[in-house]
């Protein structure tokens, strides 16, 4: 069973133009334990996932992904050059997991205001007070309509 996810980056760090350029990319430099626990144990090759942009205006979901390679450490924690850097991971006890993940295809943009707004939408996390969380569950039905409202009608087993 395919799951779903929504994964948040500023467009500044990694756009989802740079992940159509380059096709496929790591998700590196969460720092956080949930979203860690998430790509960990979670998240499985096929799951699909929106591709949130973050602090912008308006903050949108830009297109779909889904994940190819399932969770491994985080290789950045433990370069001490990196912005990622953790001291306290290493090879030997990784304290960070990342997955992969590859385009499946542009939406048109769905913008945060206009989510809040769909009565479709109500219990999506995204949409809830306080929430921040930079890898987060979808449910099958909130999918398939952010997917509507980008222009694309999904399988209901999708």
């Amino acid at each position: 069973m395919v799951n779903h996810w929504l994964m948040k980056s500023e467009p500044d760090a990694y756009s989802w133009q740079q992940l159509l350029e380059d096709g496929h990319t790591h998700w590196d430099g969460v720092r956080n334990y949930q979203a860690r626990n998430i790509m960990r144990d979670d998240m499985k090759i096929g799951d699909k996932v929106l591709f949130y942009h973050s602090n912008c205006k308006p903050p949108h979901v830009a297109g779909i992904a889904k994940v190819c390679k399932e969770g491994y450490p985080d290789f950045t924690s433990w370069d001490p050059d990196s912005k990622y850097h953790d001291e306290k991971s290493n090879p030997d006890n990784p304290r960070w997991f990342m997955v992969d993940i590859e385009v499946v295809r542009d939406l048109n943009i769905v913008p945060l205001p206009e989510m809040k707004e769909n009565p479709l939408l109500e219990g999506m996390p995204l949409l809830a007070k306080g929430q921040r969380l930079s890898v987060q569950p979808v449910s099958p039905e909130h999918f398939r309509e952010v997917c509507r409202m980008g222009g694309l009608e999904v399988d209901e087993h999708e």
